[in-house]
């Protein structure tokens, strides 16, 4: 009795397990199609356009769309610079929350479109913004689907986070300058191996803005760019790698202090 109790114990906690995936699904899914729906509103209410400017209205793929798109914008920024300000940050948003490719464009048209300082303002904003929804989202799925397919790995992962709980902050920012991992990873690995969402937000927001600082820079020269590769030059780089450094000078005195005074 005692072994089929334990049975239907493990079952029922089986079926309840799965019916919170099945619920943890159809809420992203729900939240995607919302975010769908404010996305093509704002389009939608965009002022109207002439027939040959409609076209360059969509997500900038590459350097082509983001130089067609930033001289529409342009001549609408006038009359129109709250709807262009609220599309753009929208839409940048969007492709963060859901790892879609193309906010590097949306980087560079913004500092096209706008001032430097009001630009990366822009850019770190809607990157901290877009990267904790695209945390919620992936803890709401990602994290049970670890533990539920590779426990032994979520615990091991858990442990080490715990480890190195008081140094996240520092990581997450020398993560997001450096290119080691792409941002869309990071946003949806941090919950699944346990990093706070606390530490998680505010190193987003201070480690983009070195890359976003380089980006910004480029979008004022945006006609002149051939590639997003452009942007970047030995200089830039070795800024950013002096800044990565930067970022774990703490970590690295922490231990040094541990090790001479424990």
């Amino acid at each position: 009795m005692s072994t089929k109790l334990k049975k239907g114990t493990s079952g029922y906690a089986d079926s309840t397990q799965d019916i919170s995936t099945r619920r943890s699904l159809l809420t992203v899914v729900l939240i995607f199609l919302t975010s769908l729906a404010a996305l093509c509103y704002v389009y939608a209410n965009f002022p109207d356009l002439d027939e040959s400017e409609k076209k360059y209205i969509k997500l900038p793929l590459h350097i082509e769309d983001a130089q067609n798109l930033g001289r529409v914008l342009e001549r609408y920024k006038q009359l129109y610079y709250l709807e262009v300000l609220t599309g753009l940050f929208i839409t940048y948003i969007f492709l963060q929350t859901f790892a879609i490719p193309g906010s590097i464009f949306l980087s560079i048209l913004s500092g096209f479109l706008f001032s430097f300082p009001l630009a990366l303002l822009l850019v770190c904003t809607c990157s901290a913004i877009g990267a904790s929804l695209c945390y919620l989202l992936s803890s709401l799925l990602g994290r049970k689907l670890l533990f539920k397919y590779f426990p032994d790995r979520a615990n091991q992962w858990s442990l080490t986070i715990e480890k190195h709980k008081n140094n996240l902050l520092n990581y997450i920012i020398f993560l997001r300058i450096t290119p080691f991992l792409p941002n869309w990873f990071i946003n949806l690995a941090s919950p699944v191996i346990g990093v706070p969402m606390i530490p998680f937000i505010v190193g987003t927001f201070i480690g983009v803005a070195p890359p976003s600082f380089v980006a910004i820079q480029a979008g004022q020269t945006l006609n002149k760019l051939t590639s997003s590769s452009d942007a970047w030059s030995w200089t830039s780089i070795i800024i950013l790698f002096i800044f990565a450094l930067l970022s774990l000078v703490p970590v690295l005195f922490k231990k040094s202090f541990r090790q001479k005074f424990d």
